[in-house]
């Protein structure tokens, strides 16, 4: 088995992976190649072991018949050999940990800046297709907090996977069917009658429609105006009063939707979210898309008519058995069979998400991916077993959660909309702090843990603001390049890099080489925190270089009496610079050029 050297890939860890698993095809000739699938390189945990560390002897010690330690130990006197590595040392009950030759990760800089902002695109995805839905907000008000932080990790999701080598559809499914957009229309409605000077009050008003006023935002005063001029009186009855809701509600409500719709694309806009593509819930049951999907579980035998067990909490005076159509969703790991028709003949909310979720599948795509609030969580199970069910097994659905977002000032909880009122707009929150500030934050903590946002620190130029420690990096960089007279990247590729040798310097050039392995871990696990982190603790390494250059004049970047050693450091500089910009794209964020 021949494996890639390391100048054959940008990623160490993939090029690294591969000798170690070469060595072990070696000393193992008899082994098939699905043995080694579960080998990995990956950095240790404690640096001080080295600077990567391999389970290889360990995952196929089973199916070799021998001890891991034993194995471990024939495996590291193979890497020893390699002419990147400085030392190979088994550990622990079956891990090889390597310590590469300093030459080797100097070695890595040109590759860095001949790649550019491109280093790190990955190969995980091989190209598949991947649909991405994440905001998917109901069509019912503005954009709130609530929903920026689905929509940040959503987008940088999906640049993620991009980034990975997938090819990624982003989709917002627009919920425009149901009760609630019925409602937003008769709110609507009643901001046309104001609009008409009705003398009705808005408790007369409410007294007519099912359920009441459930949407009074003032943010549908304009979409009242605007149903005035486009059809002037003629959805009242005389005296501005209601007229049935025949003559009214289905204009009023594809009025009302497109207007909200539109609100929302240039809230998102606003934070740099663009869509490819917007599913309409209406226009997918009109085409018949809910009873093709039953025809589809029918005949693959998942439908039945049936009775549920009453709802847990729920007394035996409280519940009514009715026979329904109901779904096997137990024949694939949810609890409960899922029932897919009301009692009005209607698809359930689960219904027509399942009809959602085969026009999904007719596209073509080989993974699905949600962005969902936390509180979705009860409804993975019965999604994953309906796309299951839909796809026969062969397209999964990956659910990320995203827990609530706390916005605080002064230690406070802040309301800042005063459109809004009881939450606080998205449009609001970009304005006071930045479209680039609110991205960088939301990503910095993991997508499920709960978030305080707080409009204090993320303005704050210190170290405890990641956003301002990551693009003041990024400035410096900049301004070193821009003293030394902008110098190409190509140019650097060329340049002799023996003057770097400082643990510093080292440290830096190591931390660079994991961003490849980053990506590819990141993709994987669906977690586009992950670049938050890493980008943080690039811009750890390199202003602890640029303090020491400040603490010992040997070590600054630019020494006119040592052109040499300057273009190495300067070649460091602009692969640092690189990276730091490859990893905001992932984000979404813009880096800056200075900061004053």
């Amino acid at each position: 088995m021949m494996a890639p050297t390391p100048a054959d890939h940008d990623d160490i860890f993939a090029a690294l992976r591969a000798r170690a698993v070469s060595a072990l095809a070696e000393l193992l000739p008899d082994l098939p190649a699905e043995a080694f699938a579960r080998v990995q390189m990956e950095p240790p945990r404690d640096p001080a072991h080295g600077d990567m560390a391999t389970n290889a002897a360990m995952v196929v010690a089973k199916a070799a018949r021998q001890p891991p330690p034993k194995l471990a130990a024939a495996l590291a006197e193979r890497l020893s050999a390699l002419p990147e590595v400085a030392e190979a040392a088994p550990a622990g009950p079956g891990f090889v940990n390597l310590r590469l030759r300093e030459g080797f990760l100097r070695d890595q800089l040109p590759v860095i800046l001949r790649a550019g902002e491109s280093y790190g695109d990955g190969t995980t995805g091989q190209g598949r297709r991947v649909d991405v839905e994440y905001v998917s907000a109901n069509p019912t008000g503005p954009m709130h907090v609530g929903h920026c932080r689905g929509a940040v990790v959503g987008d940088a999701l999906a640049n993620l996977l991009t980034k990975a080598n997938y090819a990624v559809t982003k989709e917002y499914y627009v919920n425009d069917a149901g009760a609630q957009v019925q409602a937003l229309a008769q709110a609507a409605y009643w901001r046309y009658l104001q609009a008409l000077g009705t003398a009705m009050t808005e408790e007369d008003f409410a007294a007519t429609v099912p359920g009441g006023l459930q949407y009074g935002g003032d943010y549908l005063a304009p979409v009242g105006e605007a149903l005035k001029e486009r059809h002037g009186d003629a959805l009242a009855a005389s005296g501005a009063r209601p007229a049935d809701p025949s003559l009214w509600l289905d204009p009023v409500r594809d009025f009302t939707v497109d207007a909200m719709m539109a609100a929302i694309r240039d809230d998102l806009a606003a934070l740099g979210v663009r869509h490819d593509v917007f599913v309409s819930e209406r226009a997918l049951i009109a085409e018949g898309k809910l009873e093709q999907a039953e025809a589809l579980l029918a005949s693959k035998g998942l439908i039945y008519h049936g009775i549920l067990e009453p709802p847990k909490g729920k007394t035996p005076e409280d519940w009514e058995p009715r026979e329904q159509e109901l779904f096997r969703a137990t024949q694939f790991g949810d609890e409960v069979d899922r029932p897919l028709r009301k009692s009005d003949g209607t698809g359930t909310y689960f219904a027509n998400d399942i009809a959602n979720h085969l026009h999904k599948l007719e596209r073509g795509f080989s993974e699905l991916v949600h962005v969902w609030g936390a509180d979705h969580g009860g409804y993975v199970k019965r999604m994953k077993a309906a796309v299951s069910a839909l796809s026969d097994g062969k397209v999964p659905l990956d659910v990320v959660l995203t827990q609530i977002v706390r916005v605080v000032k002064n230690g406070e909880p802040v309301r800042m909309s005063k459109r809004a009122g009881t939450y606080v707009a998205l449009r609001d929150l970009i304005d006071e702090v930045g479209r680039d500030a609110v991205r960088f934050t939301m990503l910095t903590r993991k997508a499920d843990a709960q978030m305080e946002f707080d409009l204090d620190k993320v303005v704050e130029q210190s170290r405890d603001n990641p956003v301002f420690y990551v693009q003041y990096a990024h400035a410096r960089c900049r301004s070193v390049l821009r003293a030394a007279g902008d110098p190409s990247a190509a140019d650097l590729a060329e340049t002799p890099l023996d003057a770097l040798a400082d643990p510093a310097e080292l440290a830096l050039i190591r931390r660079l080489t994991a961003w490849p392995r980053t990506v590819e871990a990141a993709a994987e696990a669906r977690e586009p925190h992950r670049i938050a982190f890493f980008l943080h603790d690039l811009a750890a390494d390199f202003h602890v270089l640029w303090n020491k250059g400040r603490e010992d004049a040997t070590l600054r970047f630019i020494q006119g009496d040592e052109p040499e050693a300057t273009r190495g450091r300067l070649a460091l500089v602009a692969a640092t610079a690189a990276v730091v910009r490859s990893g905001l794209a992932v984000m979404g964020v813009t880096p800056v050029e200075e900061m004053r």
